[in-house]
């Protein structure tokens, strides 16, 4: 049987006190709970439903402290771009939304108007589903190691739209690589790597010239870049290279032959990086950034650099690649992210096919 009882400390709070039990010994164990009025600490008691399991000092722990110790304990395995992300998300959204509270307290509805507010204040669908998913987590691990009450469990997260990718038509990639091949540099053979491999911008700026092999042609992916935020430094940001994001995008491409005679061009050093021309690598932003200059000097609509990516793998489904191997070369962990995310049906597709519909006799 569990006792519950109210009272005012000489200190002036209030207490809850919720009996555990007595132990084999016979001795009775209690858990209290604080508050500057006796409302205040009967709530905190009604709030952790799972009394018998959380240790008495819980009650005191706020959002912002249960959510750094959780960052705090996964450290060790995680990549330093991933504990940045993460970080960002915690002091930039969840601490000034549900810092203060008290961890025992945060309720679903208060998940909910945290959803709404985020989405009406322009963030999309698919962040703010992110930014949920920690703070799941973060609550998973309370309720393993604390014993309190996971009211994320049943959240349903906002609906994430299916982003709108712009791509170049074929005739204004053959534009693109018209433009680029008027005066071919560096910056334009990272345009045709990204549009003949499918290689990620961050693999891309990553790739050394002892990761092209022009014998075997072939390129082995297994780094990236990316610009990340810098704690405890004297810069804001730091451009670090690390492992890719999962371990299908380490890989091996084929280059396709009309790549081989422009890397052979440019072949260097075997430690240089093949988009600078230097022993240290160009950011992702900057490549960007160049790409937009070449589509306003090429007269060209502007798109997104990884709309390249896309680009690419909706011309190998039109050239008769089969899926299983066009995910590989893309270094997807399924299938199903290659058809649902990658592959675009043109117009122009899409009338080819019906075309072949025939009236039935």
């Amino acid at each position: 049987m569990i006792i519950r009882n109210v009272y005012q400390r000489k200190d002036g709070r209030y207490e809850a006190r919720v009996s555990l039990g007595k132990d084999e010994n016979g001795k009775r164990h209690y858990r209290s709970f604080y508050g500057n009025t006796a409302e205040e600490a009967e709530f905190k008691m009604l709030a952790a439903r799972e009394v018998v399991a959380a240790p008495a000092d819980l009650t005191e722990m706020t959002v912002k402290e249960l959510t750094m110790e959780y960052i705090s304990t996964i450290k060790p395995r995680l990549k330093e771009s991933s504990e940045a992300n993460y970080r960002l998300k915690v002091e930039k959204h969840i601490i000034p939304a549900f810092g203060d509270m008290m961890c025992v307290m945060l309720r679903a509805n208060d998940v909910y108007a945290f959803i709404e507010n985020k989405l009406k204040n322009g963030l999309s669908a698919r962040y703010v589903a992110d930014i949920i998913v920690l703070l799941k987590s973060v609550y998973r691990y309370a309720s393993r190691v604390y014993g309190v009450n996971n009211c994320l469990e049943g959240i349903v997260m906002p609906k994430r739209k299916k982003p709108e990718i712009v791509l170049l038509s074929k005739s204004e990639q053959s534009r693109l690589m018209a433009y680029l091949n008027e005066d071919f540099d560096l910056n334009a053979l990272g345009i045709a790597l990204s549009l003949h491999t499918g290689i990620r911008i961050g693999e891309l700026c990553a790739l050394q010239w002892k990761d092209v092999d022009l014998i075997n042609r072939t390129i082995t992916v297994r780094k990236t870049v990316q610009r990340i935020k810098n704690y405890g430094g004297k810069n804001k940001t730091k451009l670090v290279i690390t492992e890719p994001k999962s371990q299908s995008s380490v890989r091996v491409i084929p280059i396709p032959e009309c790549l081989i005679v422009m890397l052979e061009k440019f072949k260097d050093n075997a430690d240089k990086y093949v988009l600078s021309g230097r022993y240290s690598p160009v950011e992702p932003r900057t490549v960007q950034y160049r790409f937009v200059s070449v589509l306003k000097k090429a007269k060209l609509p502007s798109v997104h650099y990884h709309s390249l990516r896309h680009a690419f793998a909706t011309n190998c489904v039109a050239l008769g690649f089969d899926v299983k191997t066009l995910s590989e070369i893309l270094g997807h962990s399924s299938v199903e992210i290659t058809l649902n995310r990658y592959v675009h049906s043109s117009l122009d597709r899409k009338r080819a096919c019906m075309d072949m519909v025939k009236w039935a006799a």
